[in-house]
């Protein structure tokens, strides 16, 4: 990207073709860069100006997208945050960025404002569609390639979440490396599938900013309901179908899958979580599609390796991908050898910068000086150059592609009166591939009721955080140096 380009101006494209499909209701690229114009003019008009970050609080529509699209356009950081979330865990949010405005839709505008009530200290303008649309039309104003684009909140490497800078040039660099597969994504617009959350790293650029830069389509969805996915899927003629295992698995199940379903599905795509190899020849056998595997981190715009256009052999996320250097290091920071596992680290322009709103000292996170990201997983390469993930070095637990973190759970438990201490785990589950467990000693004389406990944590978790089981004991194993032993708890 040279300097000078914003990200906004490359996903604005100049065609007729469908941009999105929201409930049946088609949005052409001219209509949504028009809407995203006037938008940021309702953004100036709200004294929203570059640098500042904007808050979004929507669910996967047309709203998300031109607000989104507005913020970046502008020189602002798009924040997106998980409308589903509790109001306790918006707020958490809310007081790390402090945003200098935040966009709802009309579904989840209470959310916002019960988010926004429990910071107790912000008081953050809350703008919808009618305080954005009747504006004049802003053009998109020039950033450099450093300037940071969107803030999206993980888990990183370790502690609470953390918002993520991505930069426009982290986010271009990671849509140029899937752009450089041996796949055609350019020649001939694709219709892809958005079931992914827009405010996880998967959905947002790998499948919508890929989507509108190269003139495709984004039919929207939630994928939770398989039967009303392949009807998208076939009624859409949708051509590439990104999804966590836990949407392959959905679609495998499906009851009655007639023939011919998924005839337009010209690339099947796994990310976000480990995919299990059964469940690529499941898909194989079921469905007749060949599933490609992909890996990537929020830290890394996505991108880090993929299998899509090679003969990956089963259970290897793919090769690296253009643009993406890695190393294997052993506990001494030493390089492996071939065939064997260790640290996996990754450098490249799609690789972050650091967090935002975190002690200085802790900003980097998991760079290392020389700019190498330590994802903290563990891999392995073959002789081939194919990469496969074996296990994880930290503790963190992913459900349905989403990444939990042991601390947050552990903190929000610990705070109920009825506990005196708590343990947080991950264990393997058929539906998520992982499922989250706490153990939980009760305070002297309570026997605290586990449906008490789950009550309390949707009230301060998203439900992919909720725990699935409340294991009631007198202790927890706890080593020599005072730390909890996970393991014995696995």
């Amino acid at each position: 990207m040279s300097s000078g380009t914003n990200l906004a101006s490359l996903l604005h494209r100049d065609v007729d073709g469908p941009a999105l499909v929201v409930d049946g209701v088609t949005v052409d690229h001219r209509a949504l860069a028009a809407t995203a114009a006037r938008w940021r003019g309702g953004l100036v008009a709200a004294g929203i100006g570059p640098g500042d970050r904007v808050a979004i609080v929507a669910g996967s529509g047309v709203e998300f997208v031109a607000a989104h699209l507005a913020v970046v356009g502008l020189g602002a950081i798009s924040v997106p945050l998980n409308p589903l979330a509790p109001a306790a865990e918006l707020a958490r949010e809310l007081l790390m960025v402090e945003p200098a405005a935040a966009v709802a839709d009309q579904r989840f505008a209470p959310a916002l404002a019960a988010g926004i009530e429990q910071t107790l200290t912000l008081a953050i303008p809350a703008l919808g569609p009618a305080d954005l649309d009747g504006a004049d039309p802003v053009p998109i104003a020039e950033v450099t390639p450093d300037q940071p684009a969107v803030l999206l909140f993980t888990s990183g490497t370790a502690g609470r979440p953390k918002p993520a800078i991505l930069t426009h040039g982290n986010l271009l660099a990671g849509l140029q490396a899937v752009l450089s597969l041996p796949v055609d994504l350019v020649t001939e617009p694709h219709v892809y599938l958005g079931v992914i959350p827009l405010f996880h790293v998967f959905g947002l650029n790998t499948v919508l900013h890929l989507a509108l830069l190269t003139g495709g389509t984004v039919v929207l969805g939630d994928y939770r309901d398989a039967s009303s996915t392949i009807d998208l899927i076939h009624e859409h003629r949708v051509t590439i179908v990104p999804g966590p295992p836990t949407l392959w698995q959905a679609l495998t199940r499906a009851p009655d899958v007639e023939p011919g379903r998924f005839d337009s599905v010209r690339i099947a795509l796994s990310g976000a979580a480990k995919l299990a190899p059964q469940l690529r020849i499941d898909v194989k056998d079921r469905l007749g599609l060949e599933l490609a595997d992909g890996y990537g981190l929020t830290e890394s715009a996505a991108v880090v390796a993929g299998s899509i256009g090679t003969d990956a052999p089963l259970g290897s996320v793919g090769r690296l991908m253009p643009g993406v250097e890695a190393r294997i290091v052993d506990e001494d920071g030493a390089d492996c050898l071939v065939g064997d596992p260790g640290e996996l680290w990754v450098r490249g322009p799609m690789v972050f910068p650091g967090y935002w709103g975190v002690p200085e000292d802790e900003a980097s996170g998991p760079l290392t000086d020389d700019g190498w990201l330590r994802t903290g997983d563990v891999a392995v390469v073959d002789e081939q150059g194919y990469l496969a993930i074996v296990d994880r070095r930290k503790d963190l637990i992913i459900v349905s592609g989403f990444n939990v973190f042991p601390a947050e759970v552990e903190g929000v438990i610990a705070a109920h009166p009825d506990v005196a201490e708590v343990g947080v785990v991950g264990e393997p589950s058929p539906t998520t591939g992982e499922a989250v467990v706490a153990f939980v000693v009760p305070e002297d004389g309570v026997d605290p009721d586990p449906e008490d406990l789950r009550r309390y944590c949707v009230e301060q978790l998203a439900r992919y955080k909720v725990p699935s089981r409340f294991v009631i004991q007198s202790n927890l194993p706890i080593g020599p140096t005072g730390k909890l032993q996970r393991t014995r708890l696995r």
